[in-house]
């Protein structure tokens, strides 16, 4: 009988033997296609960035978080008070975005500002790739594309060569993987945490990884209602593991409480543009999506669960508050809606996809898969070698003022600067101490910048000429509608020395 049935057995696998072939076959076909519409939406969005390169140098902090990088590789040593201002000279500061700022340093270090817009395409690059990769996990390949292409437009006002960008891989990769294992009902995956950890060496905003686990462990919560007190015991775990290795940094928790300088009760919040709340009439693309998007909801079946729904409402509630969150709702909402949307909607799926036939396209992409894939590799090495050796690019005329600078250096202009705010980065840059810079989440407080405003007001000229003497400024570096010019004009002992369309140079008179 052992005999008969093992013939019996293998004479059922002979028969299942090409069905297993074909359906392996087709799995690993439909793989390829997930890969190379993965390196297509990068591809799509380094060559309009590449087409565009300078919009990546066009904020004032990109100087001074080059320059604070390449200090840190010359000095090998981390930073606690202020050494780039006159005004809060030996004020308790920290780089707090390290090593996202020795990153930059490195590329310039390497080729410039072409270096610096290298790195910075590259991880935008990596950003579209992960997410087209989780898209396609739940829909279908060309759906994840478009969808990833249209994320990224909608985000691009946050693409600039600053430490933050390098994270925004790492939080799709973290949202994606703990709502996974929720909806999987499972312990969150333990090497997510070295990513916290480099997420925190990177950038500030590492706290909000706090907050995805969260709403991560309430929508676990809202599918298990407590049945599961041993898995809701590893979640919690997990959660309280998350501070504990952001701590592995030069500063310990002090870069967790400097992040709580910006959310609370900080002054120059109101001042600075990317901090501003949302504003439809600038926005108006935005504004429609937002709203098509509550239409969709609204009117269709979709059921998302309270969890999610409550994510949606704070990420919503932090763009609309401050504009520099733009990419919280378009890209952690849709990563973390995509499962319920495919469930929901076979038609979308990338599981009824991966039943049917491939098309046309599919089929010559799975024949042509490793050409494909080199076709792409050398697009990026052409697009790389082009931003390095060819192209000329330099950060915004408006922020680098070089002409300015280039004349104070020739008519060697010392003492205190006084300097509007977008000159902050560039003075630092060049080594020149600065009146304010972009560095007003530690510094810049107490006051200051609620006196800095009152100064420029028609009504400030008393104020503006207890500022001068205050921190004894020798000369001004200002720009041209700044309004304390017209106060310079006015006094005796100080003469316009230069001006062009950027920058207007004040000097006292010895």
């Amino acid at each position: 009988m052992g005999l008969v049935a093992d013939m019996e057995l293998a004479a059922d696998m002979t028969i299942k033997a090409p069905a297993i072939v074909a359906e392996r076959s087709s799995a690993d076909g439909s793989q390829r296609v997930r890969w190379v519409f993965c390196l297509i939406s990068a591809a799509v969005v380094v060559a309009t960035l590449v087409a565009r390169g300078g919009m990546i140098l066009r904020d004032p902090d990109n100087w001074w978080h080059v320059r604070v990088g390449l200090d840190l590789l010359s000095s090998h040593v981390f930073p606690t008070v202020d050494a780039y201002s006159y005004t809060f000279a030996g004020h308790p500061w920290i780089a707090k975005e390290w090593l996202g700022q020795i990153l930059l340093a490195v590329a310039y270090q390497a080729a410039g500002w072409n270096g610096v817009s290298v790195l910075t395409i590259a991880a935008i690059a990596l950003m579209s790739f992960l997410l087209t990769w989780y898209f396609s996990r739940e829909f279908k390949p060309l759906l994840a594309t478009a969808l990833t292409i249209v994320l990224a437009f909608l985000v691009s006002w946050n693409y600039n060569a600053r430490p933050f960008i390098f994270t925004f891989p790492i939080i799709i990769v973290w949202t994606a993987e703990l709502f996974r294992a929720a909806r999987d009902e499972k312990a969150p995956p333990l090497w997510l945490l070295p990513l916290l950890c480099l997420w925190a060496n990177l950038h500030a905003g590492f706290t909000f990884g706090f907050v995805v686990a969260f709403f991560a462990g309430l929508d676990l919560l809202e599918r298990t209602r407590l049945s599961k007190p041993g898995l809701l015991a590893k979640w919690i775990g997990f959660g309280l593991l998350c501070p504990l290795v952001t701590l592995l940094n030069p500063y310990g928790v002090k870069a967790i409480l400097a992040t709580f300088t910006v959310a609370h009760g900080n002054e120059a919040v109101p001042f600075i543009g990317e901090w501003r709340p949302f504003d439809a009439g600038e926005h108006f693309v935005h504004e429609g999506v937002l709203l098509l998007v509550m239409f969709g909801l609204l009117v269709s079946r979709l059921r998302i669960g309270w969890a999610k729904a409550l994510l949606f409402v704070v990420t919503l509630h932090l763009f609309l508050t401050h504009i520099r969150f733009a990419y919280l709702p378009f890209l952690l909402i849709p990563i973390t809606l995509a499962a319920d949307v495919a469930l929901q909607y076979p038609a979308l799926s990338a599981r009824r996809w991966a039943a049917e036939p491939r098309d046309g396209l599919e089929q010559f992409l799975i024949r042509h898969f490793r050409l494909t894939c080199a076709a792409i590799a050398a697009f990026f090495i052409v697009a790389a070698g082009n931003l390095i050796f060819i192209s000329q690019i330099e950060p915004s005329d408006t922020t680098s003022v070089s002409a300015a600078l280039d004349f104070a250096e020739k008519h060697n202009l010392q003492g205190n600067v006084l300097n509007s705010y977008d000159f902050g980065g560039t003075l630092i840059f060049h080594g020149i101490k600065t009146y304010i810079d972009g560095r007003t989440d530690q510094l810049f407080l107490d006051g200051f910048m609620k006196r800095d405003r009152a100064t420029m007001s028609t009504d400030g000229k008393h104020d503006f000429e207890a500022l001068l003497k205050q921190y004894k400024i020798d000369w001004a570096l200002l720009l041209p509608d700044d309004g304390r010019v017209p106060f310079l004009q006015e006094m005796p002992n100080w003469h316009k020395a230069y001006a062009d369309n950027n920058a207007v140079i004040y000097q006292r008179d010895r």
